[in-house]
């Protein structure tokens, strides 16, 4: 078999809209149904949820989890929420795979634990690949994409989308599961 793989120049939000055509090719071409995309403000979120609008595809939006930035805030305005979930797709803010209760240990005690070392392996590859698989962890984590489906992820480095894997979905649970089957796009630097 053999694929097209985008290798972007910068990171960051300037790749999404390729991002959103490298998407639409591949559920073009493969017949995927599940589409998860990460989105912090909203931006790709809305952007993916309208552009898939009506498409049978089972978008999944995943935001970060409340109190990421501040404490008792969550980054999704609720406009915002209320637009994507008016495009058909779904929402989901929850614990964050790489950043939870161990964070909290690493920053206390200066220590390095699995899911920090997990989450800075995966960053070899781009931020936007961690968040994918991470994304598709919490997405199945939640019963929102069925486990052992082959789904697209979109992620990015800060805003925007510049990173699109297929991943095969697995929980959290069956972590050594998941598996990164092709990379559509990432950034080279």
């Amino acid at each position: 078999m053999e694929k097209k793989i985008v290798y972007f120049e910068k990171t960051g939000r300037e790749n999404t809209a390729a991002c959103l055509q490298i998407v639409k090719d591949s559920i073009r071409d493969s017949g995927y149904k599940h589409l998860v995309v990460a989105t912090t403000g909203g931006d790709s979120g809305v952007l993916f949820s309208e552009a898939f609008k009506g498409s049978g595809i089972n978008v999944v939006v995943v935001t970060h989890c409340a109190g990421f930035k501040e404490p008792n805030t969550v980054e999704l305005p609720e406009d915002v929420r209320q637009k994507i979930l008016y495009s058909g797709a779904r929402v989901f803010t929850g614990t964050m795979i790489t950043h939870n209760i161990e964070t909290a240990f690493a920053s206390k005690f200066n220590g390095l634990y699995p899911t920090l070392i997990v989450a800075q392996s995966l960053r070899r590859f781009g931020e936007g690949s961690k968040v994918c698989c991470e994304i598709v962890m919490m997405a199945t984590d939640a019963g929102l994409i069925p486990e052992g489906e082959e789904v697209v992820a979109v992620a990015g480095t800060g805003r925007g989308a510049d990173t699109v894997l297929i991943i095969k979905s697995a929980v959290s649970k069956r972590f050594l599961d998941l598996k990164v089957l092709e990379i559509a796009a990432k950034p080279r630097g």
